[in-house]
């Protein structure tokens, strides 16, 4: 009898145990964590794939003019909210703050059940100053402004301004400790951006007496370490520049890292006209101009932004990423975009000087979306895309080829519908996202983009090769035809498709591109999605055995409360008689082949 007791005791405590661990789960604040080559996003101890939208920047001022657009997002299939809050509006009388804006916001964020990332617009947004409180902006001697070539200044607080710097601390940790206080339980807010697009415009460097004196001066030892410490993994880019000079391990920033800007060169405002010829035009913003300036810039706004996000994390202590203003074709030169902020070429930079931040941000409106996405997840930064358009095939290719953790169009009540290839897209990602987490950083996913025209695709994935043919509006063929091979991967990246009127002979007109989602759960299974047009897959083994492939199940579904839900079972026409595979716009199938001979 005492011994039964006993068990019945330590069954009881098991339970409590167990209960507690999920308890605590349940209870932890948002984080990162890592799965294989991933970082994931922990919302309520699962991971989160944020499908999101930016709102415009003064939409999100007053609750009443909310009303109408919590439903706009959830007709677009969001799940998350990118809203600003700024300073001016925080802290309109020094030393007093007012939260009650930001408390509305995240009842009115609950009652529609969506979560929330939101964006601190302190001393800058889109390298401007134009969001610090009007206290701040009067006080020109207390807050300076940068300084430009020729002495000139503009509305940019300069980040040799230590007042500034920690009167936005101030301001940003009062607001966290009360997140806490409301939102440390329900996590309805799951992330902070700090600052916005931050960077000297139009110079390639402050050039304020503070600044000009700190570039004369030694590069900070604390730099010099990180960089020698990392020096086999730093980007090619920054890694060439201090080559050029010989690795040198102390000096002055131009003795580090070369020459800046000529004094005699005015700063235009696009690089459109020459000096830069066509040919430079093109190539320019894959470059360095005057690398010392940027690099510069980048250490003390990673210097100034740290101390922000250090004060914040003491008081609430969730994901924090910083966002890039981009270099690109008609803005390459340091100061025709932010000069400083956190674009790849200084990415080191950002690293040893703002250790507190979690991630750094593209904000990706290029065409050359792939090659931009590649940029920013080097060296295991996640990547997290807190402005971009609206383009469904984009949402695969973040999420499936480079395991994002957001996409967030800008302006997003503009254009959120139920009836978008974004609202498409994300329903798609949200249908598969329980084995989209399950495979993040495994290595077993990856999404193909094809265009009207486009030669065979091909992608070795798990036990297999897949050969991806572009098949417009998804009628299959009425006999199979063997694929023809190509490139492997060949891939590119389109804008975004215009709205094309059905032709009279055919129900819908052929879309002009088409994107696939492609994931391996296990030696003969997979699942994929579409969005855009349709897809074609044949299979190829890549391991000995029969050589012949067939399909098994084929089933159009998706996952409720994490379970597989079979819609159809698919064969006969909708599978080619069992001999080919068409993955249809935004309708998640789960596949299981079998080899014969």
């Amino acid at each position: 009898m005492k011994f039964r007791f006993q068990l019945s005791l330590l069954s009881v405590c098991a339970l409590l145990i167990t209960l507690y661990g999920y308890g605590q789960a349940s209870s932890s604040r948002p984080h990162l964590q890592k799965q294989g080559t991933a970082t994931q996003l922990i919302v309520d101890g699962k991971p989160f794939l944020a499908l999101t939208g930016e709102l415009g920047n003064n939409t999100a001022t007053s609750l009443e003019n909310m009303q109408a657009v919590w439903p706009k997002l959830l007709s677009g299939n969001l799940n998350a909210a990118l809203v600003a809050i700024s300073w001016a509006q925080t802290e309109p009388t020094e030393g007093k703050y007012d939260f009650a804006l930001v408390d509305g916001l995240i009842k009115d964020a609950r009652r529609n059940n969506l979560r929330i990332v939101f964006l601190w617009f302190g001393s800058w947004k889109n390298g401007l100053s134009s969001y610090a409180p009007v206290w701040v902006k009067l006080d020109y001697k207390r807050f300076p402004r940068i300084r430009l070539q020729g002495g000139r200044t503009m509305e940019l607080l300069s980040t040799f301004g230590d007042a500034t710097r920690d009167a936005d601390a101030r301001a940003y940790s009062a607001l966290m400790r009360h997140m806490k206080e409301v939102d440390g339980e329900q996590h309805t807010v799951l992330m902070m951006q700090v600052e916005n697009e931050v960077g000297v415009l139009r110079d390639s460097r402050d050039r304020s007496a503070r600044a000009n004196a700190a570039f004369a001066a030694p590069v900070p030892k604390e730099l010099m370490h990180y960089l020698q410490q990392h020096k086999n993994s730093l980007v090619p880019e920054l890694r060439d520049v201090w080559a050029a000079q010989g690795f040198k391990t102390s000096g002055s920033w131009e003795e580090v890292f070369g020459p800046g800007k000529p004094e005699s060169m005015e700063m235009p405002i696009q690089t459109k006209t020459p000096p830069m010829s066509l040919e430079e035009h093109e190539i320019s913003w894959r470059q360095l101009h005057w690398p010392v300036d940027e690099i510069f810039m980048a250490w003390n706004y990673a210097r100034y932004v740290n101390t922000i996000v250090e004060e914040g994390k003491k008081e609430y202590d969730i994901p924090v990423y910083v966002n890039a203003w981009l270099q690109q074709p008609n803005h390459a030169w340091p100061g025709t975009y932010p000069s400083g902020g956190p674009v790849p070429q200084v990415h080191d930079i950002w690293r040893a000087g703002a250790p507190a931040v979690d991630i750094l941000a593209p904000d990706l409106y290029l065409e050359y979306f792939d090659e931009v996405a590649a940029r920013f997840t080097r060296n295991g930064n996640p990547l997290f895309i807190p402005e971009t358009s609206t383009n469904g095939s984009n949402v695969l290719s973040a999420f499936g080829k480079f395991n994002a953790i957001a996409f967030s169009p800008f302006f997003i009540e503009r254009s959120a519908a139920a009836d978008t290839d974004l609202a498409g897209a994300y329903a798609l990602v949200s249908q598969l996202s329980p084995v989209i987490t399950a495979q993040q950083g495994k290595g077993t996913m990856t999404a193909v983009r094809m265009n009207q025209g486009d030669a065979q695709a091909e992608v070795k994935l798990g036990d297999y090769t897949l050969t991806l043919t572009y098949i417009g509006n998804g009628r299959v063929p009425i006999a199979p035809e063997p694929p023809t091979k190509s490139a492997p991967g060949k891939q590119s990246t389109p804008a975004a498709s215009p709205k094309v009127a059905p032709a009279p002979d055919q129900d819908l007109a052929p879309p002009l591109q088409a994107a696939a989602i492609l994931i391996s759960t296990g030696p003969d299974e997979f699942y994929f999605g579409a969005v855009g047009g349709a897809i074609r897959i044949d299979f190829a083994p890549n391991t000995s055995g029969p050589k012949i492939v067939g399909l098994g199940d084929v089933q159009q579904g998706k996952f409720v409360d994490g379970q597989w839900r079979v819609i159809r079972q698919l064969g006969g026409d909708d599978t080619g008689q069992g001999e080919i595979l068409t993955v249809r716009p935004n309708a998640p199938i789960r596949v299981t082949l079998y080899r014969y001979e």
